[in-house]
């Protein structure tokens, strides 16, 4: 089992001490930032495997650090902790470019293997840093996408979602598969999140381009398909 190095950005006391001992139980090495600045400054300058990102700090939001740390081109994997556990909470986090989310309270069992589930995610990613499909091209550690040859800036979310077509290209992708492998969601939140989040991703794939590239499959899902 490999050891990790944690980033745990919380202000409460008791629950950074907890998350300490839970994950020092299993070899990682935890280091504690008590304040959103801090924390964003240790993400930024240091070398962690993972952040445990608390959403509610006192100088800043959870969603700031990754919506910063992303816009940065830092990649690391992020679990955010909240006592907001409704869905319209975790899709906002989600969207922000968290990885995962886990609404407190939270069993010791359950933040140990999401945070190795995490961690096999984004170490499963590195093995291959670029998927190629038709004239286009997504490169994972840089977390960029290209349309024959040229860049097209998607945010975090964009990105997930143009990763997952690149790694189902071809084949039909359903709306539950998408909820389930992109939103960390296991039912339907009876939202158009999807729809918007597909719509805004086929636009930049396809502005300035001759051929549509990502097809409405009426009643069944998505396809990315080669021109």
């Amino acid at each position: 089992m490999t050891n990790l190095r944690i980033l745990h950005v919380e202000d409460d006391e008791q629950t950074a001490k907890m998350v300490t001992e839970t994950m020092s139980r299993t070899g990682d090495s935890v280091t504690t930032a008590f304040n959103g600045k801090d924390g964003l400054r240790r993400a930024s300058e240091e070398s962690f495997d993972l952040v445990i990102l608390d959403r509610m700090l006192p100088d800043m939001t959870g969603i700031d650090i990754v919506t910063k740390l992303r816009a940065a081109g830092i990649a690391i994997p992020v679990l955010m902790l909240s006592a907001l556990g409704r869905t319209e909470n975790r899709i906002e986090g989600l969207d922000a470019g968290v990885d995962d989310y886990l609404a407190k309270p939270f069993e010791d069992e359950e933040l140990v293997a999401r945070v190795r589930a995490l961690h096999r995610r984004a170490n499963g990613q590195s093995h291959s840093a670029v998927i190629i499909f038709g004239d286009m091209e997504c490169h994972l550690k840089a977390r960029t996408a290209h349309r024959q040859g040229r860049h097209v800036a998607l945010s975090p979310k964009e990105f997930e979602l143009f990763k997952y077509f690149m790694q189902n290209a071809g084949e039909i992708v359903t709306r539950e598969m998408l909820l389930h492998d992109v939103w960390n969601l296991n039912f339907d939140p009876q939202t158009n999140v999807i729809d918007v989040n597909v719509g805004r991703l086929r636009r930049k794939l396809e502005e300035g381009f001759d051929k549509p590239v990502l097809e409405t499959i009426w009643g069944a899902g998505y396809r990315l398909h080669t021109v």
